[in-house]
């Protein structure tokens, strides 16, 4: 038995075992690498080669080895520097849309008619401050769930219904709508607290040829106005059949329009006062990305009912889950026995102990398979993007990442005095493993990363009070 000198004897090893780390030969390479990621805690670590050719084919620089290259997790659970990275990306994506003179968007598309739109989710039952319900045995579990899925149906229904009800104001036919105008959106899901989703979107009126062309003489930000109000009273979304019923879904009632020009601003006040048009890009795509990077439920789908159990998050979401779970899974075959047991051999069918019809042990998909709400069950039922726009709302996520691609080559080849020059880039890379080797360099990567967002949130307060 240990003495207790021997318990109370600090645990140098433990102590120092930063040290170790910050003090060994490779400690500066992989620095270098895990701030060339942002602090990516989760990196992918690619084994290969990779080299330069100037014009005349000449090799300028060469590297062999490993590389670190970022995880790019949009959630902030699981890697702090890449769903910063996301956030940043989808706030450049809002902002060019709104404001224009950047990402290939001219400026003049701050003379279109622009709302900014929240669209909510109807109520499923009464729910506490916290989110969770007052009464979970009446509470309707399962159009929540429901409702979450048929989200994204649901936009889709009613940006046709928006184009379909300014075709109507316009008085032209629908089928001509598309010669005349084009509505250009780009929308963010979001969470409330009681796990239901809601939307926040930016609108916006363009002509035919989209961001490039003026919104028709007819478009306005009233009509635009009109025909959202119009199309979110209309819009139905009806599920299969299921357990001998349907379910008919809206939109919540609640519905927030803010029509987005200079003269509109005392609608979107930063600190008691006006601001300009520019803050009010700034304010509308920071608001409606905030949501993209946090989220309540667990990080990776859910293979089984029994590992709902162990999930750490609230009651009101482990029954959405076994909800969701039940909701989408199989259904015992009509042709097979009584309980789902597959006929015997002998039974009579042709397929000895498989039916005809199932094939598959007694059991064939669900009436909501098409909802995939197993695969979805730890989304709670939600199975679309967090962002998504219409096609030439703005610029796309594979740009904004393509130019930072190019924006390091321009550095390394200003580094080595070719920028400017056509190059020939070689690479080949094999993937070696996920993730850093210890806990050490994950906790010094997280560590990177907080701080980053901890200098920008300095310099952002600082920029704010100048």
């Amino acid at each position: 038995m240990s003495s207790p000198a021997a318990l109370s004897r600090p645990n140098y090893r433990a102590t120092d075992r930063f040290t170790d780390h910050l003090t060994g030969p490779g400690y500066p390479r992989w620095r270098e690498q895990m701030i060339s990621t942002g602090g990516c805690t989760h990196p992918i670590r690619l084994s290969g080669t990779w080299a330069v050719h100037d014009a005349t084919g000449t090799e300028v620089t060469s590297n062999t080895g490993h590389v670190l290259v970022p995880c790019g997790n949009r959630r902030e659970s699981v890697c702090v520097a890449c769903s910063d990275r996301y956030a940043a990306d989808a706030f450049h994506l809002l902002r060019a849309g709104l404001s224009g003179g950047t990402k290939g968007v001219p400026d003049h598309v701050t003379e279109r008619p622009r709302v900014f739109l929240t669209l909510t989710a109807p109520s499923f039952g009464p729910v506490r401050p916290d989110g969770q319900a007052r009464q979970p045995g009446t509470y309707d579990y399962a159009g929540h769930v429901l409702f979450n899925a048929s989200a994204g149906e649901l936009w889709r229904r009613f940006t046709i219904a928006v184009a379909r009800h300014l075709a109507k104001a316009a008085g032209i036919r629908v089928r001509d709508f598309a010669d005349q105008a084009r509505l250009s959106f780009a929308k963010v899901a979001e969470y409330q607290r009681r796990g239901a989703i809601h939307l926040h979107a930016v609108l916006r009126l363009d002509g035919p040829g989209g961001a490039h062309s003026p919104a028709p003489a007819w478009g306005s930000t009233d009509v635009l106005t009109d025909a959202i109000h119009a199309a979110h009273a209309q819009v139905r979304y009806t599920t299969p059949e299921f357990a001998g019923q349907v379910r008919e879904f809206a939109w919540g009632q609640q519905i927030d329009v803010r029509p987005i020009s200079a003269a509109n601003a005392s609608r979107f006040e930063d600190d008691g006062g006006q601001i300009n048009e520019d803050q009010i890009s700034s304010y509308v795509a920071k608001y409606a990305t905030k949501g993209t990077g946090k989220s309540e439920t667990p990080d990776r789908p859910i293979r089984s009912a029994a590992q709902i159990e162990h999930i750490a998050v609230n009651e009101h979401y482990k029954r959405l889950m076994r909800t969701a779970w039940n909701l989408g899974g199989p259904v015992p075959c009509p042709d097979c026995h009584p309980h789902g047991a597959h006929k015997a051999e002998g039974c009579g069918c042709e397929n000895g102990p498989y039916c005809d019809t199932c094939r598959n042990g007694g059991q064939i998909p669900g009436p909501l398979a098409e909802l995939k709400l197993r695969r979805w069950t730890h989304m709670l039922g939600f199975r679309g993007h967090f962002l998504t726009k219409s096609k030439i709302y703005s610029t796309t996520f594979g740009q904004i990442r393509d130019d930072r691609r190019q924006y390091r080559l321009d550095e390394t080849l200003t580094k080595y005095g070719i920028a400017g020059e056509p190059v020939t880039v070689v690479n080949h890379w094999d993937l070696a493993n996920v993730g850093y080797r210890t806990a050490e360099e994950r906790e010094l990567a997280n560590a990177h990363a907080e701080s980053r967002r901890a200098e920008r949130q300095r310099n952002h307060a600082t920029e704010r009070k100048d």
